[in-house]
């Protein structure tokens, strides 16, 4: 009996009919919680609104841009905190989307509006790619190498690790390349 309880719970909280949550409040969660461990997803930082309106494609750089998203965010959240609701969310949405597709009327332009933030979630954008540059590709060749560096990887470019450098390591004392190396203790017993 509770389990049956607690899922008419969760359909109240969601606001939407049968506990479905719609592809716009669904996208306003994964940007909500991105990058925020602590994050439930109900309210969202402004770093994360304009990563949304950036992977979005709101801001347009003409009609809307980065300013323009920043300054509805401060409009529409409280004045002592840092987030805004879903329900400022669309709210803030409905506000921008007058300036993003002007000549539309109010309603079209949000339905546009919402149709672009839809079923997105957060873009990786920034992450870096490799990028094969014949300056990396040349650095990195192995059998390229010349020295003591060659001795390092073996036929197939694969490194020996410790065993490539070993062989460089003199214990005996000596200065590497002194050419009485080893006759000390022949010096000593014979002064005797």
């Amino acid at each position: 009996k509770p389990a049956k309880r607690l899922s008419s719970e969760s359909n109240s909280l969601e606001g939407a009919t049968a506990g479905e949550i719609s592809a716009l409040e669904e996208a306003f969660r994964k940007f909500a919680v991105h990058g925020d461990t602590r994050a439930t997803g109900k309210e969202m930082h402004g770093k994360n609104w304009s990563k949304l309106c950036k992977d979005c494609h709101i801001i347009d750089g003409k009609n809307v841009t980065t300013t323009d998203v920043d300054i509805v965010f401060s409009k529409i959240k409280g004045k002592s905190v840092r987030t805004i609701t879903f329900e400022q969310f669309k709210e803030a949405l409905q506000e921008l989307s007058k300036k993003r597709f002007k000549g539309k009327s109010d309603e079209e332009a949000l339905q546009e509006m919402y149709k672009l933030i839809e079923g997105k979630g957060p873009g990786l954008t920034g992450v870096t790619k490799t990028v094969a540059s014949p300056t990396v590709s040349r650095l990195t060749d192995t059998s390229k190498f010349t020295g003591s560096h060659k001795e390092r990887f073996d036929a197939s470019g694969k490194g020996k690790g410790r065993a490539g450098r070993e062989d460089l390591v003199d214990n005996s004392g000596y200065v590497s390349g002194y050419k009485h190396a080893g006759t000390y203790d022949h010096k000593v017993q014979g002064n005797k």
